[in-house]
């Protein structure tokens, strides 16, 4: 009996995958449990799974199209059976790629914008070449079904406006790109003027990048600096690491001190853990606090829900099992969404100081820097002594810079008192 396959639902907000990459094609073969497909969030990728073995007898999207959740996929059963009592009756939607920044890319044409090539009916990967090329495909037979253009039939045209030297020309067919224009004489091309093509941005990095431009474009953003004694911070650390304790409190670190003397700091000063969503300011009384991990797919940012009712050491234990999961591309998308303030440490790099970007709608994050001497006065003399940087944003239509300076010092208040308010006996 044909068996459907149906599109996850990977957590409560999210609505559709996107599918982004076929391993199985109708008429393979496929058994219990295996890996037919890539699907991505706007979060993280994942794999599609068939619950039973068969023939894979019909896909009903193809790679590129994002899917709602619960809708059939495609048709697992044996040759023969009908399909089409399965196929959804919904169009599917692809995604829109995203414009790049402005670039000295070399441009093909000179007045017609992008935007006036909506009319050629374009593959999205055509689409996204037109806008990184600047290539205006109005005009162009497309060699796709029904005349659609696709991304060979552009890189054609691309490489054609160019007048590359026998060796420039071949390069360009293997995939080196122009950038610019050619630097020999009446604007020849030479193997020196092209590069090797960039890689394409996955689903992921595009949307952070599509969210890092519209913090900065939505919202009045400013950063403050200043530091904390990091004495307390290292003492703490050394006595847990003399005890060994045998329990979750063994792997408390320096970020997850100051992890929990944030939150602390956002008990003190409850108007910060706000969010501000089309002019208005939605106070929360529990504090989803986010943190900046680095993982192989890019910037992910896993929220500890209701952090404030959580030990040192349970903090310390869920912030390292979130972090694990999203350098295992295992995070659910639940726990990516619903943050209220984040914190990025980018102190274990050796950074100083730096801005952190807003992630609205929340109204502040707190970047944490490395931790260096720092010469202090004390009874007329100077000491030097450890301190640990620390970088507040705001959004300046919420938090004005006496406010944002006061929870900057709470929270440095907290940090070095860090000793007393851990709860630890070491």
């Amino acid at each position: 009996m044909a068996t459907p396959i149906e599109m996850p639902k990977l957590g409560n907000t999210v609505e559709e995958c996107l599918i982004a990459r076929w391993r199985r094609q109708p008429g393979d073969t496929v058994a219990a449990g295996e890996i037919i497909a890539d699907i991505e969030t706007d979060k993280a990728n994942f794999e599609l799974t068939t619950p039973v073995g068969g023939t894979l007898l019909a896909v009903f999207f193809k790679e590129g199209d994002l899917v709602p959740v619960y809708a059939n996929v495609c048709v697992v059963g044996t040759p023969g059976e009908p399909i089409d009592p399965f196929r959804p009756q919904a169009a599917p939607r692809t995604a829109e790629p995203q414009t790049p920044a402005e670039s000295p890319r070399r441009r093909v044409r000179e007045a017609a914008p992008v935007a006036s090539a909506q009319a050629p009916v374009m593959s999205p990967r055509a689409r996204r070449f037109a806008d990184e090329h600047d290539v205006d495909p109005n005009g162009i037979s497309g060699s796709g079904p029904g005349g659609r253009i696709l991304e060979d039939d552009l890189k054609r045209l691309y490489r054609q406006a160019a007048r590359p030297s026998p060796l420039a020309r071949k390069m360009m067919e293997d995939g080196y790109e122009l950038r610019g224009q050619g630097a020999a004489a009446d604007g020849l091309v030479l193997s020196r003027d092209l590069t090797t093509l960039p890689a394409a941005l996955s689903n992921v990095r595009e949307r952070i990048a599509r969210r890092m431009r519209q913090s900065l474009a939505s919202t009045a953003q400013y950063t403050l600096n200043a530091s904390a004694d990091a004495t307390g911070l290292l003492s703490l650390r050394a006595r847990i690491k003399a005890a060994n304790p045998p329990d979750e409190a063994a792997s408390i670190n320096i970020n997850d001190m100051v992890l929990f003397s944030v939150v602390k700091a956002l008990q003190a000063v409850p108007e910060i853990n706000v969010e501000f969503v089309d002019g208005r300011i939605y106070r929360h009384s529990s504090i989803h606090l986010g943190f900046a991990c680095d993982t192989p797919k890019g910037l992910l940012v896993p929220v500890i829900r209701d952090s404030q009712t959580l030990t040192l050491p349970q903090l310390a234990a869920r912030a390292r099992t979130l972090a694990a999961q999203a350098t295992e591309g295992t995070l659910a998308p639940d726990d990516m969404t619903g943050g209220t303030f984040t914190v990025s440490n980018l102190g274990t790099l050796g950074i100083e100081s730096f801005s952190p970007i807003l992630n609205p709608p929340q109204v502040a994050i707190l970047g944490v820097n490395t931790i260096e001497l720092k010469p202090v006065r004390r009874n007329g003399a100077v000491d030097f002594v450890e301190h640990i940087g620390l970088s507040l944003t705001c959004d300046h239509q919420v938090i004005d810079g006496a406010p944002g300076a006061r929870f900057l010092r709470t929270v440095r208040e907290q940090i070095e008192a860090i000793e007393s308010i851990a709860g630890l006996r070491f």
